[in-house]
Protein backbone atom coordinates (compact mmCIF):
# COMPACT_ATOMS: atom_id res chain seq x y z
CA UNK A 1 0.00 0.00 0.00
CA UNK A 2 1.30 3.56 -0.74
CA UNK A 3 0.36 6.80 1.18
CA UNK A 4 0.17 10.34 0.58
CA UNK A 5 -0.73 13.58 1.75
CA UNK A 6 -4.02 14.31 1.35
CA UNK A 7 -3.69 18.32 -0.35
CA UNK A 8 -2.85 20.96 2.01
CA UNK A 9 -4.04 18.74 4.73
CA UNK A 10 -1.35 17.16 5.34
CA UNK A 11 -3.11 14.28 6.21
CA UNK A 12 -1.35 11.07 5.44
CA UNK A 13 -3.30 8.52 4.50
CA UNK A 14 -3.41 5.39 2.27
CA UNK A 15 -4.27 5.96 -1.43
CA UNK A 16 -6.80 3.60 -1.96
CA UNK A 17 -9.68 4.26 1.37
CA UNK A 18 -12.37 2.81 2.82
CA UNK A 19 -16.31 3.30 1.53
CA UNK A 20 -18.66 3.39 4.39
CA UNK A 21 -21.74 2.41 2.51
CA UNK A 22 -21.82 -1.70 1.93
CA UNK A 23 -21.06 -2.26 5.39
CA UNK A 24 -24.28 -1.02 6.23
CA UNK A 25 -25.48 -4.56 4.63
CA UNK A 26 -23.49 -6.27 7.27
CA UNK A 27 -24.08 -7.68 10.46
CA UNK A 28 -22.04 -5.99 12.80
CA UNK A 29 -19.90 -8.29 14.31
CA UNK A 30 -19.16 -8.59 10.58
CA UNK A 31 -18.70 -5.43 9.35
CA UNK A 32 -16.10 -4.82 12.54
CA UNK A 33 -13.80 -7.55 11.19
CA UNK A 34 -13.98 -6.04 7.52
CA UNK A 35 -13.14 -2.69 8.27
CA UNK A 36 -10.78 -4.55 10.79
CA UNK A 37 -9.19 -6.37 7.91
CA UNK A 38 -8.99 -3.27 5.51
CA UNK A 39 -6.46 -1.46 8.34
CA UNK A 40 -4.59 -4.69 8.65
CA UNK A 41 -4.16 -4.74 4.88
CA UNK A 42 -2.62 -1.24 5.27
CA UNK A 43 -6.25 1.05 4.48
CA UNK A 44 -5.67 3.83 6.59
CA UNK A 45 -8.65 6.63 5.05
CA UNK A 46 -12.38 6.00 6.29
CA UNK A 47 -15.21 7.78 4.69
CA UNK A 48 -18.78 7.49 6.29
CA UNK A 49 -21.55 9.67 6.83
CA UNK A 50 -24.37 10.03 8.99
CA UNK A 51 -27.02 9.35 6.39
CA UNK A 52 -25.25 6.02 5.79
CA UNK A 53 -27.54 4.27 8.68
CA UNK A 54 -24.91 2.35 11.05
CA UNK A 55 -22.07 2.73 9.14
CA UNK A 56 -20.45 5.33 11.48
CA UNK A 57 -21.43 3.11 14.50
CA UNK A 58 -19.88 0.33 13.25
CA UNK A 59 -16.39 1.81 12.23
CA UNK A 60 -16.74 3.36 15.76
CA UNK A 61 -16.60 0.41 17.15
CA UNK A 62 -14.00 -1.25 14.71
CA UNK A 63 -11.67 1.72 15.72
CA UNK A 64 -10.93 0.88 19.25
CA UNK A 65 -7.66 0.78 19.93
CA UNK A 66 -6.30 2.43 16.72
CA UNK A 67 -8.23 5.88 16.40
CA UNK A 68 -4.80 7.28 16.33
CA UNK A 69 -4.05 5.47 13.22
CA UNK A 70 -6.55 6.04 10.56
CA UNK A 71 -8.18 8.91 9.35
CA UNK A 72 -11.62 9.72 9.58
CA UNK A 73 -14.04 11.33 7.41
CA UNK A 74 -17.89 11.99 7.44
CA UNK A 75 -20.22 14.17 6.25
CA UNK A 76 -24.07 15.69 6.97
CA UNK A 77 -26.48 17.08 4.20
CA UNK A 78 -27.96 19.41 6.89
CA UNK A 79 -27.65 22.45 5.94
CA UNK A 80 -28.74 24.41 8.90
CA UNK A 81 -26.18 25.49 12.03
CA UNK A 82 -28.51 23.40 14.11
CA UNK A 83 -29.05 20.53 11.72
CA UNK A 84 -25.49 19.72 11.66
CA UNK A 85 -24.73 20.60 14.98
CA UNK A 86 -26.90 17.84 16.09
CA UNK A 87 -25.12 15.85 13.34
CA UNK A 88 -21.53 16.64 14.49
CA UNK A 89 -22.33 15.54 17.98
CA UNK A 90 -24.11 11.94 16.49
CA UNK A 91 -20.72 11.49 14.15
CA UNK A 92 -18.74 11.83 17.38
CA UNK A 93 -20.85 10.01 19.55
CA UNK A 94 -21.20 6.69 16.76
CA UNK A 95 -17.73 6.70 15.70
CA UNK A 96 -16.48 7.29 19.57
CA UNK A 97 -13.96 9.74 19.29
CA UNK A 98 -13.50 13.41 20.11
CA UNK A 99 -12.95 14.80 16.87
CA UNK A 100 -13.19 14.51 13.10
CA UNK A 101 -10.20 14.60 10.74
CA UNK A 102 -12.18 15.83 7.52
CA UNK A 103 -15.94 16.76 8.00
CA UNK A 104 -17.12 17.13 4.29
CA UNK A 105 -20.65 19.29 3.83
CA UNK A 106 -22.55 16.36 1.51
CA UNK A 107 -23.76 17.09 -2.16
CA UNK A 108 -23.60 21.04 -2.20
CA UNK A 109 -25.09 20.53 -6.05
CA UNK A 110 -27.39 23.59 -6.15
CA UNK A 111 -26.99 27.79 -5.83
CA UNK A 112 -29.55 26.91 -3.27
CA UNK A 113 -27.32 24.80 -0.99
CA UNK A 114 -24.73 27.24 -1.13
CA UNK A 115 -26.92 30.32 -0.16
CA UNK A 116 -28.34 27.91 2.67
CA UNK A 117 -24.97 26.88 3.99
CA UNK A 118 -23.72 30.48 3.78
CA UNK A 119 -27.08 32.09 5.86
CA UNK A 120 -27.28 33.56 9.16
CA UNK A 121 -28.40 30.57 10.42
CA UNK A 122 -26.87 28.46 8.17
CA UNK A 123 -23.99 25.32 9.06
CA UNK A 124 -20.93 26.56 7.37
CA UNK A 125 -20.19 29.53 10.05
CA UNK A 126 -20.99 26.49 12.52
CA UNK A 127 -18.41 24.35 11.14
CA UNK A 128 -15.91 26.87 11.22
CA UNK A 129 -16.44 27.31 14.67
CA UNK A 130 -16.21 24.09 15.20
CA UNK A 131 -13.07 23.47 13.62
CA UNK A 132 -11.64 26.20 15.86
CA UNK A 133 -12.85 24.17 18.86
CA UNK A 134 -11.28 20.64 17.60
CA UNK A 135 -14.09 18.96 17.19
CA UNK A 136 -12.99 19.09 13.69
CA UNK A 137 -9.68 18.76 11.85
CA UNK A 138 -10.17 19.61 8.30
CA UNK A 139 -13.62 20.92 6.02
CA UNK A 140 -14.31 19.86 2.99
CA UNK A 141 -17.05 19.07 0.67
CA UNK A 142 -18.90 16.59 -1.92
CA UNK A 143 -20.63 17.64 -4.92
CA UNK A 144 -22.32 15.52 -7.88
CA UNK A 145 -22.40 18.92 -10.01
CA UNK A 146 -19.11 19.71 -11.94
CA UNK A 147 -19.73 23.92 -11.76
CA UNK A 148 -20.81 23.98 -8.33
CA UNK A 149 -17.63 21.85 -7.12
CA UNK A 150 -15.37 23.96 -9.19
CA UNK A 151 -17.33 27.18 -7.71
CA UNK A 152 -16.97 25.73 -3.55
CA UNK A 153 -13.16 24.70 -3.97
CA UNK A 154 -13.00 28.55 -5.43
CA UNK A 155 -13.72 29.86 -2.19
CA UNK A 156 -10.70 29.38 -0.47
CA UNK A 157 -12.57 27.38 2.50
CA UNK A 158 -12.67 23.87 1.48
CA UNK A 159 -9.27 21.42 1.78
CA UNK A 160 -10.39 18.65 0.02
CA UNK A 161 -13.36 17.64 -2.84
CA UNK A 162 -14.95 14.64 -3.65
CA UNK A 163 -16.50 13.62 -6.45
CA UNK A 164 -17.43 10.73 -8.66
CA UNK A 165 -14.11 9.98 -11.70
CA UNK A 166 -14.85 6.68 -13.91
CA UNK A 167 -14.29 6.03 -17.26
CA UNK A 168 -17.76 6.56 -17.73
CA UNK A 169 -17.68 10.03 -15.97
CA UNK A 170 -14.43 11.60 -16.34
CA UNK A 171 -15.18 15.08 -17.01
CA UNK A 172 -13.55 16.05 -13.91
CA UNK A 173 -9.88 15.61 -15.04
CA UNK A 174 -10.29 18.23 -17.15
CA UNK A 175 -11.84 20.62 -15.21
CA UNK A 176 -12.39 20.23 -11.56
CA UNK A 177 -8.90 18.28 -11.06
CA UNK A 178 -6.72 21.14 -12.53
CA UNK A 179 -8.53 23.73 -9.93
CA UNK A 180 -8.17 21.25 -7.22
CA UNK A 181 -4.04 20.52 -7.98
CA UNK A 182 -3.41 23.88 -8.18
CA UNK A 183 -4.66 25.02 -4.99
CA UNK A 184 -3.23 22.28 -3.26
CA UNK A 185 -6.95 20.68 -2.44
CA UNK A 186 -7.02 16.77 -1.80
CA UNK A 187 -9.12 14.99 -4.39
CA UNK A 188 -11.49 12.51 -3.63
CA UNK A 189 -12.73 10.05 -5.74
CA UNK A 190 -16.35 8.44 -5.01
CA UNK A 191 -18.28 5.94 -7.72
CA UNK A 192 -15.12 4.35 -9.05
CA UNK A 193 -17.57 1.63 -10.14
CA UNK A 194 -20.10 4.63 -11.67
CA UNK A 195 -22.37 3.39 -8.35
CA UNK A 196 -21.91 -0.44 -9.19
CA UNK A 197 -23.28 -0.27 -13.17
CA UNK A 198 -19.40 -0.95 -13.90
CA UNK A 199 -18.58 -4.96 -12.95
CA UNK A 200 -15.52 -4.78 -14.50
CA UNK A 201 -13.48 -4.06 -11.72
CA UNK A 202 -9.82 -4.49 -13.74
CA UNK A 203 -10.85 -1.76 -15.83
CA UNK A 204 -11.91 0.93 -14.09
CA UNK A 205 -8.77 0.55 -11.54
CA UNK A 206 -6.74 0.79 -15.29
CA UNK A 207 -8.44 3.84 -15.76
CA UNK A 208 -7.69 5.60 -12.70
CA UNK A 209 -4.19 4.45 -12.23
CA UNK A 210 -3.74 7.33 -14.75
CA UNK A 211 -3.92 9.62 -12.00
CA UNK A 212 -1.66 8.89 -9.36
CA UNK A 213 -2.55 11.58 -7.08
CA UNK A 214 -6.40 10.62 -6.80
CA UNK A 215 -7.51 9.02 -3.20
CA UNK A 216 -10.00 6.42 -4.37
CA UNK A 217 -13.22 5.27 -1.87
CA UNK A 218 -14.29 1.72 -2.74
CA UNK A 219 -16.74 0.12 -0.74
CA UNK A 220 -16.53 -3.35 0.53
CA UNK A 221 -18.58 -5.88 2.11
CA UNK A 222 -15.52 -8.61 2.78
CA UNK A 223 -12.34 -9.74 3.49
CA UNK A 224 -12.41 -11.28 -0.17
CA UNK A 225 -13.36 -7.80 -1.84
CA UNK A 226 -10.65 -5.91 -0.13
CA UNK A 227 -8.14 -8.70 -1.37
CA UNK A 228 -9.63 -8.08 -4.42
CA UNK A 229 -9.44 -4.31 -4.86
CA UNK A 230 -6.28 -4.15 -3.26
CA UNK A 231 -4.78 -6.29 -5.61
CA UNK A 232 -6.42 -5.15 -8.65
CA UNK A 233 -5.06 -1.75 -7.66
CA UNK A 234 -1.44 -2.45 -7.12
CA UNK A 235 -1.13 -4.03 -10.26
CA UNK A 236 1.09 -2.10 -12.81
CA UNK A 237 -1.08 -1.98 -15.84
CA UNK A 238 -1.63 0.17 -19.01
CA UNK A 239 -4.49 0.70 -20.94
CA UNK A 240 -4.48 -0.29 -23.57
CA UNK A 241 -5.82 0.41 -27.27
CA UNK A 242 -8.56 -2.88 -26.26
CA UNK A 243 -9.55 -1.50 -22.84
CA UNK A 244 -10.47 2.42 -24.20
CA UNK A 245 -12.07 0.21 -26.96
CA UNK A 246 -14.31 -1.98 -24.04
CA UNK A 247 -14.41 1.53 -22.20
CA UNK A 248 -16.27 3.19 -25.20
CA UNK A 249 -18.67 0.38 -25.24
CA UNK A 250 -19.58 0.70 -21.86
CA UNK A 251 -20.24 4.01 -22.33
CA UNK A 252 -22.00 3.58 -25.27
CA UNK A 253 -24.32 0.76 -23.96
CA UNK A 254 -24.90 3.04 -20.42
CA UNK A 255 -25.83 6.31 -22.35
CA UNK A 256 -29.25 6.59 -22.36
CA UNK A 257 -29.99 4.94 -18.92
CA UNK A 258 -27.27 6.12 -17.10
CA UNK A 259 -27.93 9.01 -15.08
CA UNK A 260 -25.17 11.25 -13.84
CA UNK A 261 -26.18 13.14 -11.30
CA UNK A 262 -25.51 16.68 -12.69
CA UNK A 263 -28.79 18.15 -11.65
CA UNK A 264 -29.47 20.07 -14.57
CA UNK A 265 -33.08 18.80 -14.83
CA UNK A 266 -33.37 20.41 -11.47
CA UNK A 267 -35.56 22.17 -10.12
CA UNK A 268 -39.11 20.32 -11.35
CA UNK A 269 -41.91 22.95 -11.36
CA UNK A 270 -43.80 19.79 -9.73
CA UNK A 271 -41.14 19.09 -6.92
CA UNK A 272 -40.18 15.46 -8.25
CA UNK A 273 -37.09 14.78 -6.40
CA UNK A 274 -35.42 13.92 -10.15
CA UNK A 275 -31.40 13.45 -9.43
CA UNK A 276 -32.43 10.81 -5.88
CA UNK A 277 -35.38 9.24 -7.66
CA UNK A 278 -33.29 8.41 -11.04
CA UNK A 279 -30.56 6.31 -8.80
CA UNK A 280 -32.97 4.14 -7.30
CA UNK A 281 -31.80 0.94 -8.82
CA UNK A 282 -28.38 1.88 -8.08
CA UNK A 283 -29.15 2.25 -4.60
CA UNK A 284 -31.15 -0.53 -4.54
CA UNK A 285 -28.31 -2.87 -5.65
CA UNK A 286 -25.26 -1.17 -2.85
CA UNK A 287 -27.80 -1.30 0.02
CA UNK A 288 -29.81 -3.59 -0.33
CA UNK A 289 -33.92 -3.17 -1.52
CA UNK A 290 -35.24 -3.06 2.60
CA UNK A 291 -32.77 -0.40 3.41
CA UNK A 292 -33.53 1.84 0.18
CA UNK A 293 -36.79 1.72 0.33
CA UNK A 294 -36.14 3.77 3.69
CA UNK A 295 -33.39 5.50 2.84
CA UNK A 296 -34.85 6.68 -0.98
CA UNK A 297 -38.68 6.59 0.22
CA UNK A 298 -38.95 10.72 0.20
CA UNK A 299 -37.60 10.93 -3.09
CA UNK A 300 -39.25 8.09 -4.78
CA UNK A 301 -43.11 9.23 -3.11
CA UNK A 302 -42.44 12.95 -5.34
CA UNK A 303 -42.54 10.49 -8.59
CA UNK A 304 -46.36 10.59 -8.13
CA UNK A 305 -46.23 14.19 -8.75
CA UNK A 306 -44.66 13.96 -12.37
CA UNK A 307 -47.17 15.14 -15.14
CA UNK A 308 -44.78 13.71 -17.74
CA UNK A 309 -44.32 17.26 -19.46
CA UNK A 310 -40.80 16.36 -20.00
CA UNK A 311 -39.22 19.73 -19.14
CA UNK A 312 -36.49 17.68 -17.33
CA UNK A 313 -35.92 15.74 -20.56
CA UNK A 314 -35.02 18.77 -23.01
CA UNK A 315 -33.02 20.00 -20.10
CA UNK A 316 -30.75 16.64 -19.65
CA UNK A 317 -27.38 17.36 -21.43
CA UNK A 318 -27.48 13.05 -22.21
CA UNK A 319 -30.85 13.13 -23.61
CA UNK A 320 -32.17 10.60 -21.19
CA UNK A 321 -35.73 9.59 -21.16
CA UNK A 322 -36.43 10.61 -17.79
CA UNK A 323 -40.15 9.95 -16.73
CA UNK A 324 -39.86 6.56 -18.45
CA UNK A 325 -37.08 5.89 -15.90
CA UNK A 326 -39.04 7.52 -13.04
CA UNK A 327 -41.56 5.30 -14.09
CA UNK A 328 -39.56 1.91 -13.99
CA UNK A 329 -37.79 2.69 -10.77
CA UNK A 330 -40.96 3.71 -9.43
CA UNK A 331 -42.36 0.06 -10.49
CA UNK A 332 -38.97 -1.47 -8.77
CA UNK A 333 -39.67 0.71 -5.65
CA UNK A 334 -43.19 -1.10 -5.02
CA UNK A 335 -41.65 -4.63 -5.83
CA UNK A 336 -39.21 -3.60 -2.63
CA UNK A 337 -42.07 -3.21 -0.51
CA UNK A 338 -42.59 0.43 -0.78
CA UNK A 339 -45.37 2.10 0.10
CA UNK A 340 -46.60 5.63 -0.79
CA UNK A 341 -47.99 7.60 2.32
CA UNK A 342 -51.55 9.12 1.93
CA UNK A 343 -51.88 12.63 1.38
Amino acid sequence: MHYRALGKTGLKISELGFGGIPIIRLQTDEAIHVVKYAFEKGITFYDTANAYKDSEYKMGKAFHGIRDKVVIATKTQRRDATGFVEHLENSLRNLQTDYIDLFQLHQVAQEKDWDLLQSPDGALEAVIKAKEQGKIRHIGVTSHSLPMAIKLIKTGIFETVQFPFNFIEHAAKDDLHEVARSMNIGIIVMKPFAGGVIDNAELAFKFLRQYPDLVVIPGYDSVESIDQIIALYERPNRVTAEDTMLMDQYKADLGRQFCRRCEYCQPCPRGVMITPAMGYRIVAQRMSPGVAVDFARKAMETITECVNCGLCTTRCPYELPIPEILKKNYSLFEEHGGVISTR
